[in-house]
């Protein structure tokens, strides 16, 4: 019997031979994917240009009225492959405007299993439209609907394809995040003090009750003029100055950098250290939201936002070249507001309740720990660890692996965390959230013995052959 599913819904499919669906008339692939949620080369794209995949899990067949066909044998698939995600693009247009954009999934009997009709799609020109997964030893399908506005480079990128040919970083999965946060209001104004007031020391900030941080809060948000609209609740915990160098290794200290400005518009950041920082982008807009950083050639890297929610707010991690001249290219419809931050500037997890609403960087400085999400969105919730410990780079930040959590739809997820000090940077949440930290130990003053965990070697050139191959 069907089960028609909306966007984020998932069902148990039978580990079998499927037959899935793709309609109308839009140019289909499947990517098979490790856990990592990257392929581990060209092979693990299996597209019109090479419509088989080497195990024979996957093939790709037309149809007629513009259907595609990927015949999927999920006993074949390899064990190191945990989904199968269904790609479709469009060259002219966008999705939004292809009537009947759907995924049907048919059993070994030829009845339908499931199914998921696109219904939201906007000005995006690719999207995962679903995916094929392993749980508790079967297999479920999930309505995805990550569109990508960028395209199926964006797409791409995202899931480990090399663009160029050339070496990459590591991508960050960053789907189109949809509601927005605000920053957590500024230090409340005191006697001879600016608006903003004078910078809280470490400890005392630390010494404070949830009684104080609360009136604190408040405080800054009745002092934070041209702040936008929907502010953190009022038991976030403030900003946190910069730590000692006994808990944190890692990235520069410097004052933070404020840019306002109007819609598109080409940001430039001048005498800032090198290494990694934060990036905060206010935004008072509806349509579309994207932030590249651009390198000595004016070349866009992969994104750091890519949005259609409405009066997006979000902090996000790039990196300042060595000549100390930080350069991004902002698309946006409204005012908006930049802000360059330390990543010292991250909002510090504690036994206490830290709530959020869109991507976020957050520090862990105690002992090992658990962590605890409360998720309230529809899509992604999807967050990397970052371990500092031992991390001897101030220029780099050490490589996270796979994503700690990687989720959709409303969650309560518990994490455990090594010992700080620890960067928890949640790159996809499009609803709100909040943390809280629980059996927290003391800190053991030790290092973290762990190196950064081995990706597999970098796909070369399967992006140019699959878009060669719709010349």
């Amino acid at each position: 019997m069907l089960r028609e599913l909306v966007k984020g819904d998932n069902a148990f499919v039978p580990t079998a031979a499927l037959r899935v669906a793709v309609r109308n008339g839009v140019d289909v692939a499947a990517l098979l994917v490790t856990e990592q949620g990257r392929v581990r080369g060209d092979a693990d794209i299996v597209f019109d240009g090479a419509p088989a995949h080497p195990s024979g899990a996957v093939r790709l067949s037309a149809g007629e009225d513009g259907t595609a066909w990927l015949e999927t044998a999920l006993p074949s698939v390899e064990e190191e492959i945990t989904r199968v995600l269904v790609v479709a693009w469009t060259e002219e247009g966008a999705l939004r405007d292809v009537r009947g954009l759907s995924v049907e999934v048919f059993g070994p009997d030829g009845a339908t299993v499931v199914g998921y009709g696109v219904t939201d799609a906007g000005g995006e020109t690719a999207m995962v439209l679903a995916e094929l997964y392993r749980r508790s030893g079967g297999w479920k399908f999930r309505a995805v609907g990550q569109g990508y506005v960028d395209g199926l480079t964006g797409l791409a990128v995202d899931h480990g394809v090399d663009v160029d040919g050339g070496p990459q970083e590591v991508p960050e999965r960053i789907p189109t995040p949809v509601p927005a946060a605000l920053p957590t209001p500024a230090a409340p104004a005191e006697a001879g003090a600016g608006a903003q007031g004078p910078r809280l020391t470490r400890d005392q900030i630390l010494d404070m009750t949830p009684e104080q941080i609360r009136a604190l809060a408040l405080a800054r948000r009745q002092a934070g003029a041209g702040a936008p609209d929907r502010a953190l609740p009022a038991a976030s915990s403030p900003p946190v100055p910069k730590p000692g160098p006994s808990d944190w290794t890692c990235g520069p200290v410097f004052e933070p950098r404020t840019v306002t400005g109007r819609d598109n518009d080409v940001i430039t950041v001048k005498d800032l250290p090198h290494g990694p920082v934060m990036v905060e982008l206010s935004l008072k807009g509806d349509v579309y939201t994207g932030l590249w950083p651009l390198d000595e050639s004016n070349t866009k890297g992969r994104h750091l936002v890519n949005s259609t929610a409405k009066d997006f707010w979000g902090r996000v991690v790039t990196s300042v070249p060595e000549h100390g001249r930080l350069r991004l290219r902002l698309e946006a419809n409204g005012s908006w507001r930049v802000r360059v931050l330390p990543l010292a500037e991250a909002r510090r997890l504690s036994e206490g309740r830290l709530e959020g609403w869109g991507p976020d960087v957050l520090l862990h400085t105690g002992g090992t720990a658990d962590v605890t999400f409360h998720y309230k969105g529809d899509t992604n919730f999807i967050g990397h660890l970052y371990r500092l410990a031992g991390h001897m780079d101030p220029t780099t930040l050490p490589n996270p692996g796979r994503p700690a959590v990687n989720e959709i739809g409303a969650r309560k997820e518990t994490l455990p965390l090594p010992e700080g000090p620890l960067l928890v940077r949640l790159t996809a949440a499009d609803g709100p959230w909040n943390a809280r930290l629980k059996d927290v130990r003391p800190h053991s003053g030790g290092r973290d013995a762990d190196g950064p965990v081995k990706l597999p070697p970098e796909p070369r050139g399967a992006l140019g052959r699959l878009l060669r191959a719709r010349r």
